[in-house]
């Protein structure tokens, strides 16, 4: 969850740092600091700030070194910290350095055995200037260090229990970087006299589209002349450089107030770049996939795991799936999955879903289910991330880079691709006729523009915003796949917002949710499944008996649902198996405008972060 970023060349590193962070503030961090070797020392600047104050801590560490003017040097490492051993302050901030200032380091993850190694480190007299398990690794360094840079990196990477990606710069080898990956994101960048590593390409594109994914166990020595990576015995590794088709300009907010409100928008663009290379003609077509046929007509049950927003994509594909294929599907939160002891066969499929690539505990269930035998499709936005690697298919959303740590093109082309997965199995398994695969594909290939429609009939959310922002606690109901959408509805509005926001069932109110129910109270209500729209009429009518203020969410042209309503957002017209991504968008905007007028930090709301690498 915290970002790193590694420079050395002949440029100063220091600015190149700050700039590379800066790409990386998505992620979420509470406080950043940066290393810099130059004449065999190390100058550490660091800064932390409470989320209560205005400036981020990564602005104080501009300041603090003057853009990165008064901290000289060619090699350095850098880093954004989203705590989790001890309190966001200056000394628990990385860079750590070792008690002989020979050694730098910056972690992201977390050492599981560091208690114990933190005991032992003590006495032998090494002693600790923060509460975080980062540390020891500085200080194993110095143990193990005997002249040879590459032995002490592999010594103490032998010692270290848990998930990290390290890097490492000693103020004996000027110039040199070593980076270290396991089970935590980590890439490296090829330049030209210049190379790189970071937790995201995000930091490095505006330097190099040139990149080197590190597998688990993986460790890299960085020049500015040459990158050389290893096997964990040390071997020599050849390594394949992959080139990123995106720059940094698609990086950019592009005249938007927020990179939320800007992918919001992308979404019709982001979809069809889903959609559009998996279609041909009136054919649905995964190419390279190698998946069979005839595994697909053996296939009993369907886990989809992931997490978040994720998980509620899952939701929505649930439904369809079993609709069109008539196989029994489960959507399995990943942290819960992993421990479960799940029961899984050779003739089950595991569809692990991520916009990242780099879950923790989506990465650990899949890894748990592949072990048990299931074969593994993945939906994955960020092409060669860890979770790719580890599934036998991948679907790619092919949505270019997300930035706001609330997912939006994320969602919306993950439960498009889930869509043409149930289309592409039902024909495979014989339970839809050429007919209704026909109709299916034209509701696919209509996504993007129900996308855009979804923006275009609803001018005036920001009124409505308006109108309800000030809420203490918002209620969403729907039914069926309105009730999947409401979830993740649900989720935007808190995660940005920070106002307090559930949704239930609309047919379990009475059985405990409605007790909530009070005047004024906002429920935000989906009637879009026209299959069960008279028992959503009913519930409107029970919480509106109750004091509640209706926000409806209904078909464009449908008016049955004006009399119930104090305010109704409309949703284009589709079939009622593909609706979810044109009612989803217009709740993104809600949500958008909520926390907008609620003055909260859109794009890097508080105790969040993009890619959530530890457990």
């Amino acid at each position: 969850m915290c970002g790193i970023v590694g420079f050395t060349g002949a440029e100063q590193a220091a600015p190149i740092l700050l700039e590379g962070l800066r790409r990386l503030e998505y992620r979420g961090y509470d406080s950043a600091g940066l290393a810099v070797e130059n004449g065999g020392r190390i100058t550490v600047v660091k800064a932390s700030v409470p989320v209560t104050k205005e400036d981020s801590s990564l602005i104080t560490l501009t300041r603090r070194t003057d853009d990165g003017k008064n901290v000289p040097g060619t090699c350095g490492i850098s880093h954004t910290r989203w705590a989790t051993h001890g309190a966001p302050t200056d000394y628990n901030s990385h860079p750590h350095m070792s008690c002989d200032g020979r050694f730098a380091i910056v972690h992201n993850g977390i050492i599981e055995n560091y208690v114990t190694l933190r005991q032992e480190l003590v006495e032998k007299g090494y002693e600790f200037a923060s509460e975080t398990d980062s540390e020891v690794v500085a200080h194993l360094l110095e143990m193990y260090y005997e002249g040879d840079f590459k032995a002490a990196v592999m010594k103490t990477v032998a010692r270290l229990e848990g998930a990290y990606a390290l890097g490492i710069v000693c103020s004996e080898h000027p110039g040199t970087l070593y980076a270290v990956r396991m089970a935590s994101p980590l890439i490296l960048g090829a330049g030209k006299g210049e190379n790189f590593f970071a937790s995201d390409v995000t930091a490095l594109v505006s330097h190099t589209r040139n990149v080197i994914y590190l597998e688990d166990g993986e460790f890299a020595c960085l020049t500015p002349e040459s990158i050389t990576v290893y096997a964990p015995d040390g071997a020599e590794v050849e390594k394949q450089i992959s080139v990123v088709e995106w720059d940094v300009e698609t990086a950019s907010k592009g005249g938007y107030e927020h990179f939320m409100l800007k992918e919001i928008m992308e979404q019709p663009k982001a979809i069809k770049n889903a959609i559009d290379p998996r279609l041909k003609g009136s054919e649905i077509v995964f190419e390279d996939m190698s998946l069979t046929d005839e595994d697909i007509k053996n296939i009993d049950r369907i886990i989809i795991t992931a997490c978040g927003s994720a998980s509620y994509a899952g939701q929505v594909g649930r439904y369809v799936i079993e609709k069109l294929c008539r196989i029994p599907v489960s959507v399995e939160l990943a942290s819960e999955l992993r421990y479960s002891d799940p029961i899984i066969t050779d003739r089950t499929l595991l569809i692990v879903i991520s916009q990242s690539g780099e879950t923790a505990d989506t990465k650990a269930a899949l890894e748990e289910c592949k072990a048990r035998g299931a074969k593994v499709l993945g939906i994955i936005n960020v092409v060669g991330s860890s979770i790719a690697r580890l599934c036998n298919d991948v679907l790619y959303n092919w949505a270019g880079p997300e930035i706001a740590v609330a997912t939006t093109k994320g969602y919306t082309t993950q439960v498009a691709l889930l869509y043409m997965f149930a289309v592409y199995a039902a024909k495979v398994r014989g339970t839809i006729d050429r007919e209704e695969y026909a109709t299916c594909v034209d509701a696919i290939k209509a996504l993007p523009e129900q996308a855009q429609r979804a923006v275009d009939i609803n001018p005036d959310v920001a009124k409505t915003a308006k109108k309800y922002y000030d809420q203490e606690h918002i209620f969403f109901i729907g039914r069926n796949i309105d009730y999947a959408v409401s979830l993740e509805g649900s989720l935007k509005l808190k995660e940005i917002s920070y106002l307090h926001s559930e949704a239930y069932p609309a047919g379990e109110l009475k059985h405990g949710p409605i007790a909530l129910i009070n005047d004024g109270r906002l429920v935000v209500a989906l009637c879009c499944y026209d299959e069960l729209f008279d028992k959503m009429l009913s519930n409107i009518k029970e919480v509106r008996a109750r004091g509640a203020r209706v926000l409806a969410v209904a078909a464009e042209g449908d008016d049955r649902v004006l009399s119930e309503a104090d305010d109704v957002i409309r949703v284009p017209a589709a079939h009622e198996l593909f609706g979810a991504i044109g009612e989803v968008v217009p709740l993104q905007l809600f949500a958008y405008y909520v926390a907008r007028e609620n003055g909260c930090s859109i794009d890097k709301p508080k105790n969040l972060a993009k890619s959530v690498t530890v457990e």
